[in-house]
């Protein structure tokens, strides 16, 4: 069975939870990093949802590739459903991604289904910012998870502006 290659956005770029075997930055073309998923449980709740990253349509994003031995195809595609389909505000996906020294894979990935009740559609800093602020679920404060987030992405020498200006503005006003 031939390896095949995950891309990660988020969170799965600093804690893939899965075993592989080569790792590096990879560009998707079409989808960028977006604060797009209300979050009811993790980072919210039902009356006060927060905000958690998804692949929304347009742009493109700088993530994380993975390469997983085959052999363990069937292992890591089972934990990454029960990862990011809890919901099911995912769409697992292949995706061509362009591999930073060159090159062109095929990368099982997730993106955020439109047509699903927690999409929160297209956000500018301000409204993302206000929806983030103040909102708090099982996995924590909702501010943390993006401070988190910028955090992660600038040790690995990602620069997400939207985001990081979502941050600054949690900054200034909180």
């Amino acid at each position: 069975m031939d390896d095949f290659w995950v891309f990660g956005y988020g969170s799965l770029m600093w804690r893939p939870g899965f075993a592989h075997t080569e790792t590096r930055k990879a560009r998707l073309h079409g989808y960028r990093r977006a604060l797009c998923v209300r979050s009811h449980v993790h980072r919210g709740t039902p009356e006060r949802p927060g905000l958690v990253l998804g692949l929304d349509r347009g742009g493109s994003c700088l993530g994380m590739a993975f390469r997983v031995p085959g052999e363990l195809r069937d292992e890591v595609v089972t934990y990454l459903r029960a990862r990011e389909l809890v919901t099911n505000v995912y769409l697992e996906r292949i995706l061509s991604v362009r591999l930073e020294e060159g090159g062109i894979v095929q990368a099982l990935g997730y993106v955020v289904d439109r047509s699903h009740v927690q999409y929160a559609g297209r956000l500018d800093v301000e409204h993302a910012a206000e929806s983030v602020r103040g909102a708090v679920g099982i996995s924590g404060r909702n501010e943390e998870y993006v401070e988190n987030t910028v955090a992660h992405l600038k040790a690995l020498g990602i620069r997400d502006h939207w985001l990081e200006a979502v941050a600054r503005r949690l900054t200034l006003e909180g």
